[in-house]
């Protein structure tokens, strides 16, 4: 009987999918994506970059012309959530200080 107390495993994570909805939910956000990334009025927002087996995520802390960026490794879906739920919460933050 496994440990995990639920009977079965979590299926493996796919970073390739999980690239291709984490650009779907940033365009649901009205992000504009350039290249890898994600922009809003014309300031870089979020870089994805697909690594072996995880997504690796640059975040804006601030929006500017040249942000400084928190580095988020993505491996599972729990971190990809997290992930569009940090978005979020940055976004509204950014729209209440315009």
């Amino acid at each position: 009987m496994s440990d995990d107390g639920f009977g079965f495993a979590l299926p493996p994570f796919n970073a390739d999918n999980a690239l291709q909805q984490l650009k779907r939910s940033l365009r649901d956000l009205k992000l504009a994506e350039r290249g890898k990334g994600f922009e809003l009025k014309g300031k870089a927002v979020v870089e994805l970059t697909a690594d072996d087996g995880a997504i690796t995520v640059r975040l804006a802390r601030r929006l500017s012309m040249t942000p400084e960026w928190d580095k988020v490794q993505i491996t599972s879906g729990a971190d990809q959530r997290k992930l569009l739920d940090d978005v979020k919460r940055r976004l509204e933050r950014w729209q209440r200080e315009d």
